[in-house]
């Protein structure tokens, strides 16, 4: 079974202020597309933080690790700065396919900063810190992770029809 991890980047969810909605959708759904996690780790909007706990999991060889949050364009938004310097292999399509999904809902999708990218065996994925958010994630993560999963695992490609 692969594991996966969630990071919530939220200076107010980390305080209590509000709940992690975001954190919580992606901790069922990812349990419902078939990855064994435990439970969401939430940080403030910290760019050493998030760097931190992306290192750790990918230590742990976490297969997916999600971090929702911090991918707009406000002063407390860092979690792509975190994250790029961790990611050998960058994944742009993802973010294409999650822009393409998502804009005819919300047309403001076209200003996440999200990065998605592979590093070692782990497929690190930045979501918007939103339920809606999270839910469009999902659908691009059940589309394309397990290809990737496939592919870091050495697998050749199946031969196209």
């Amino acid at each position: 079974m692969k594991r996966a991890a969630v990071i919530t980047a939220s200076n107010r969810a980390f305080k209590g202020i509000y709940e992690d909605r975001s954190g919580q959708i992606l901790l069922q759904g990812l349990k419902d597309l078939g990855y064994e996690i435990d439970d969401v780790q939430i940080l403030p909007d910290n760019q050493a933080q998030i760097n931190s706990a992306l290192k750790s999991a990918i230590d742990l060889e976490i297969d997916l690790i999600v971090t929702t949050g911090g991918t707009g364009v406000s002063p407390f938004d860092v979690t792509p700065e975190a994250t790029i310097p961790l990611i050998e292999k960058f994944l742009p399509g993802f973010h294409e396919a999650l822009r393409a999904f998502s804009r005819d809902k919300v047309p403001t999708t076209d200003l996440s900063r999200g990065v998605a990218g592979v590093t070692k065996k782990s497929l690190i994925i930045n979501l918007p810190g939103s339920p809606g958010g999270a839910k469009d994630g999902l659908v691009i993560i059940e589309r394309l992770a397990s290809h990737i999963h496939d592919q870091l695992a050495g697998h050749d490609h199946s031969p196209s029809n």
